[in-house]
């Protein structure tokens, strides 16, 4: 049997691939939905890293699994953190529509959230939440995967927090 030659096992190889793709559309797609980046690349401060880490350590001492952060889940404890601080208190005001959000963009299929205000460290307002019946239910439900969390300082330097929960 006669081998064939690198150069034109090259050729072919070369011949397939440059005529196999094209760059017109093949008409199959109907609608294009938004892309949404669900990247990792967010800068948490200090005490919103601690909380990440103290709610897993907390998780992980009862064998579920550790959270991973989602950008778009802090995007959305973000903005919540600062509607709170506007109207100076906390709430789960318009939480439904903070969950459609991540429902459909986020691909959650259930999602949770805990609030905070006044805590100025991350042991506080965590040690705070698991000793609510209701907060440490979120934090240890074990259909969760991933989380995001929001803290910011208000004008009187009183520290607002949001944290969600969702499962994909």
């Amino acid at each position: 049997m006669k081998n064939l030659s690198p150069k034109f096992l090259f050729f072919v190889i070369l011949i397939s691939v440059l005529f196999s793709c094209s760059k017109q559309d093949d008409g199959i797609y109907f609608e294009e939905e938004p892309i949404i980046e669900l990247t990792n690349s967010k800068s948490y401060s200090l005490i919103e890293t601690d909380i990440i880490d103290l709610v897993n350590a907390h998780r992980v001492s009862l064998n579920l699994p550790a959270l991973l952060p989602l950008d778009i889940i802090s995007t959305e404890s973000s903005g919540h953190t600062d509607y709170m601080i506007k109207n100076g208190e906390i709430s789960h005001n318009n939480f439904s529509e903070r969950a459609a959000y991540l429902i459909k963009n986020a691909k959650a299929i259930s999602v949770g959230e805990n609030v905070a205000y006044g805590y100025s460290t991350a042991k506080g307002v965590v040690t705070g939440w698991l000793n609510s019946e209701a907060h440490r239910v979120t934090i240890e439900n074990p259909n969760y995967t991933n989380f995001g969390i929001s803290m910011k300082t208000n004008a009187n330097n009183r520290n607002y927090f949001t944290n969600i929960f969702i499962k994909k």
